[in-house]
């Protein structure tokens, strides 16, 4: 076949598949004027459904690179925010360059300092520094200085001019506890990071305030119920490990990982959950649902929250300054298998429960 025939054959399958003309295909891959908007996207679409190449002067431009740090890849949450912030940078012309940051290995001023070398056009960090209470954090003023145009997700630093986007960590601690309280239980632990970091100084006044209100449980009390230990699997057991021999029949978990930490404690133990011991865990993330058991928790808005924090960096790298706030996001209470109706008072040794009954205004089906 000819170059000729070829050319035509091929405008002709991209012509079908938008259902317009040869002629207006043949203007669109030229860009030539006097075709309607949605036509163009049409034949565009038709080109990448049929898998051909499209013309140079037709290609997306990229906006620029935008930095993405986030703390670590273990916790499934971090993925979570990763994969929508890309999708969402993506969507808008950027060019996302993601940073992970594990244990002994590169730091985030490190990475900042490489983000800079490639001219980032903004930078969005996930449970950074900022979070952090003990750290420095002038390194961000610097940033705002050059200027770069940053935003924070997850940890809300005063004295920084930029936008900060947040799950409320009070209310999902105070929402989870109340369902414990529904269920029966009254002697509920708390088990969440060090008391360093932002999100878990407001889980801490969360479940304060809760347990006062709730249940009247004093200041001592209360002090004795929450247990601050390592996030993940491991300071998670170990620190439910602790509440158990308190004697707590509901653990409320700062993250999924540590709740389930908390469900391996409970186990080692003899004891079952929910039968003995109701648990639940906080962010929703990827596969709770299919833990043993599927896994009571409080979810983070990760999509609403992801894209709230790309619009706003946008608008400060497109000059449109975004307010420099907090922007509190409200978590839901996803209701599974690892909570249950408290076992009656007195009752001895380890016995099955039945499955939690909850008024369904205060749950979101799983």
């Amino acid at each position: 076949m000819s170059y000729s025939a070829a050319m035509r054959a091929r405008l002709s399958d991209i012509a079908q598949q938008a259902e317009v003309s040869e002629a207006t295909v043949s203007r669109v891959l030229n860009d030539r004027p006097g075709v309607a908007p949605e036509t163009r996207q049409a034949v565009l679409t038709a080109l990448d459904v049929l898998g051909y190449e499209r013309p140079a002067r037709l290609r997306k431009r990229s906006a620029g690179l935008v930095g993405l740090v986030v703390p670590e890849l273990d916790n499934p949450i971090f993925p979570a925010f990763a994969q929508v912030i890309e999708s969402t940078l993506a969507q808008s012309g950027f060019t996302p360059v993601l940073c992970t940051q594990t244990p002994g290995g590169v730091t985030e001023d490190e990475y900042v300092e490489m983000l800079l070398d490639r001219q980032v056009s903004g930078i969005v960090f996930v449970s950074g520094l900022h979070a952090d209470t003990a750290a420095n954090h002038d390194r961000y003023r610097a940033l705002i200085a050059r200027p770069l145009p940053i935003v924070m997700i997850n940890g809300y630093a005063p004295g920084i001019a930029a936008p900060f986007v947040s799950c409320d960590d009070g209310e999902a601690t105070e929402l989870a506890v109340a369902h414990l309280v529904a269920l029966g239980h009254r002697r509920i632990g708390l088990i969440t990071g060090p008391d360093r970091f932002v999100p878990v100084q407001r889980r801490v006044a969360g479940f304060r305030s809760a347990m006062s209100r709730l249940v009247g449980t004093g200041e001592a009390e209360v002090a004795e119920l929450a247990e601050l230990s390592l996030f993940g699997v491991e300071g998670g057991e170990a620190a439910a490990g602790r509440l158990i021999e308190r004697g707590v029949t509901g653990l409320v978990c700062g993250s999924d990982l540590m709740a389930l930490g908390a469900v391996r404690a409970a186990r080692q133990r003899g004891l079952t959950v929910p039968g003995d011991v109701s648990v639940v865990g906080y962010d929703d993330s990827p596969l709770m649902a299919f833990t043993d058991p599927p896994l009571t928790t409080m979810r983070q808005p990760v999509a609403a929250m992801a894209v709230a924090a790309v619009r706003a960096l946008v608008d400060e790298i497109n000059g449109h300054a975004a307010p420099n706030s907090e922007y509190l996001f409200r978590p839901e209470l996803v209701v599974r298998g690892s909570t249950a109706v408290a076992r009656p008072a007195g009752a001895g040794g380890p016995q099955r429960q039945r499955p939690s009954s909850v008024d369904p205004t205060l749950a979101v089906p799983a």
